[in-house]
């Protein structure tokens, strides 16, 4: 009699569908990890690669600003930045660094001046567009101006007036280049005055320093805001009060008038008596002396 226990096992197509079973799972196990460690690393090489960006950030200024006061740079410049994707990425973002001119070793004059970058990583270059500006430093001075105030309008509605507009102070401090300052003529508080308006009000400005056609100039008023008082008066109250002492003195002197003609009779009056007994006593003596006789 035969032995059949490893018969199934020993059949040629069992062993091929088992080979094929093994092939098939390590065929997918291996490109799986393959994948895997492809997208890591795509990833990895993505991070890593070099990127660049240009961006605008603000010029700032090094000087003693209490002594000097600087023109002719520009506000904004443009910087390009190359390195790491992911840091430039970052760096854009924050904008944790400052692109600057320093001036704090120049004088009085004009001056080129080469700008700088602080604050940057060391993995990063810059490129700073334009790399090199013209600047003018001149002395600072500061004077005490008066305020004028400007009206846009001196009438309201009808029955209504405008009064004299006061500001919350009268003089103020004007400060820049002294070429500026010596062109200052007055500073300026402009208010808008509403033709429907009725009542007292405030407005809070902002005042301008002008040169004498009227010119705003490039200096720093200090304090640079302040509030204007417009009064609005009735036109009506006025004229009805007027009306009333008008009236009360015609009254005043109508009774004065009467008050003297009154007077000037009870004299009259008093006068025709005086003259009327002096007779009588007259009439009285010669009767009295035609007697003795």
């Amino acid at each position: 009699m035969k032995n059949n226990d490893n018969g199934f096992f020993s059949r040629p197509w069992v062993m091929r569908v088992t080979s094929l079973i093994l092939a098939l799972f390590m065929f997918f196990y291996v490109n799986g990890s393959f994948l895997r460690q492809t997208t890591r690393q795509g990833n990895e090489s993505a991070l890593m690669s070099d990127k660049s960006q240009t961006i605008k950030v603000p010029l700032q200024v090094s000087i003693d600003s209490k002594r000097y006061v600087v023109t002719g740079y520009p506000q904004y410049v443009k910087i390009k930045l190359t390195g790491p994707s992911a840091l430039v990425t970052t760096t854009v973002n924050t904008q944790n660094f400052k692109v600057y001119a320093d001036l704090s070793s120049l004088g009085v004059g004009q001056h080129q001046v080469k700008l700088k970058v602080s604050g940057l990583n060391s993995e990063l270059t810059s490129h700073i567009d334009p790399g090199t500006i013209t600047v003018n430093i001149q002395a600072k001075e500061t004077i005490t101006a008066p305020v004028s105030v400007q009206l846009s309008s001196k009438t309201v509605t009808d029955g209504f007036e405008v009064g004299r507009a006061k500001p919350s102070m009268e003089n103020v401090q004007v400060s820049g280049a002294r070429s500026e300052v010596a062109k200052v003529a007055k500073v300026v508080a402009f208010v808008n005055v509403p033709h429907t308006a009725t009542s007292t009000f405030g407005r809070q400005v902002t005042l301008q320093a002008v040169d004498k056609n009227g010119q705003t100039l490039n200096v720093v008023v200090t304090p640079d805001t302040l509030t204007v008082t417009v009064p609005i008066t009735s036109t009506k109250s006025s004229s009805s009060t007027s009306s009333t002492a008008s009236d009360g003195s015609v009254n005043e002197s109508s009774t004065n008038g009467r008050d003297t003609q009154t007077s000037s009779a009870t004299t009259s009056d008093q006068s025709s008596t005086g003259f009327s007994t002096q007779g009588g006593s007259s009439a009285s003596q010669s009767a009295g002396n035609s007697t003795s006789k």
